[in-house]
């Protein structure tokens, strides 16, 4: 599977998703590539941090309106992401995958907590990221204007994203009253 289809995804999905973002946190050990779809999204501002606790605690509060997560999950790291997201702020977060269904719903029963919209989407690798959100729902907020303006990419448009949230039955009825869409 093509390595720029997972870069496009995990960028644009959450930053086409938010009204109006103006900063975006990356937390990864290997953020270059999801750099290079952040810097397509030129009016916005985009900092990256290493896939440790210590760098997340070390952001301040309600700083960001999209964190894009490739580090491990847990009840801490979530708390974190919560804390420096602002309040209509989202999290896409690589996780495990959906067959892992106790590990998911431990997860998925801790973003609970902090947002509104939890719903995991197609990576288009096989692999799937959960999207989770404080105030905007993933397909019906989707901001196609920014969208459009979007040049150079190879994969991600105003069709595939709400496609990539499609999930077949046994997957809904699993996740059922867990998943918040």
């Amino acid at each position: 599977m093509k390595e720029f289809i997972y870069n496009e995804m995990m960028v644009h999905v959450p930053v086409c998703t938010s009204k109006d973002p103006q900063n975006v946190l990356l937390i990864s050990d290997n953020a270059s590539k999801l750099e290079k779809e952040m810097n397509k999204h030129s009016e916005i501002a985009f900092k990256s941090i290493a896939c440790t606790l210590e760098s997340l605690r070390d952001e301040a509060d309600a700083s960001y309106d999209v964190v894009i997560c490739e580090s491990a999950n847990d009840a801490a790291i979530s708390a974190h992401i919560s804390r420096v997201l602002k309040e209509d702020g989202l999290v896409s977060m690589l996780h495990p995958s959906l067959e892992n269904i106790e590990e998911n719903k431990s997860l998925l029963h801790v973003l609970g907590k902090y947002f509104k919209v939890i719903m995991p989407y197609n990576l288009g690798n096989g692999k799937t990221a959960l999207l989770s959100s404080k105030e905007y729902h993933p397909t019906a907020d989707i901001n196609l204007h920014r969208v459009d303006m979007l040049d150079g990419l190879e994969y991600y448009n105003c069709d595939v994203h709400p496609a990539s949230f499609a999930m077949g039955n046994n997957i809904r009825k699993e996740y059922l009253g867990i998943l918040k869409n």
